[in-house]
């Protein structure tokens, strides 16, 4: 839920105007918008150029991924943790365009950790794919842009921690 959808619900259930508070946070939601539309529009179109480039980060640094008896051992469970990146690459791009994480939680986030371990996947593992992404995307994009891309990876390998 973007922050104009979050200040109009919680001002109509209370029955009141929008605070100068909350009007000052809606201001600074509309001018950031195309800084945050230039991150996700960078983030889908770069996304295969991303994940394969964060995916072969992440099995040089973890060869235990991609070894026998690995999580990623295999090409078709290989494609399979591939496939998990570009999904919270995916989060990353809806929380950057609402300008907040809410969607990442309510979409992705609930209940990653326990879904993880009980398929015996090192929650780690995943975490660091997403610090991986981040690296990679974040390299593509101005100083500004990567600080503001880079919380929303953050928060999503945060959650998995």
């Amino acid at each position: 839920m973007s922050i104009v959808t979050k200040s109009i619900v919680n001002a109509d259930a209370e029955a009141r105007y929008l605070s100068p508070g909350e009007l000052d946070r809606i201001k600074a939601f509309v001018t950031t918008g195309a800084s945050r539309l230039r991150i996700a529009q960078t983030l889908s179109e770069s996304r295969e150029r991303i994940i394969k480039q964060a995916g072969d980060k992440l099995f040089q640094k973890r060869p235990d991924v991609v070894s026998p008896g690995g999580n990623a051992y295999g090409e078709e469970m290989t494609a399979t943790c591939l496939r998990d990146m570009d999904y919270y690459l995916r989060l990353v791009t809806y929380g950057v365009v609402a300008g907040d994480v809410t969607p990442i939680e309510e979409i992705g986030l609930v209940g990653v950790r326990e879904m993880y371990r009980s398929l015996g996947t090192p929650i780690d593992a995943v975490a660091e794919s997403v610090r991986a992404m981040k690296d990679v995307a974040c390299g593509m994009m101005s100083v500004e842009d990567a600080a503001e891309a880079g919380s929303y990876f953050d928060y999503v390998a945060g959650a998995m921690q």
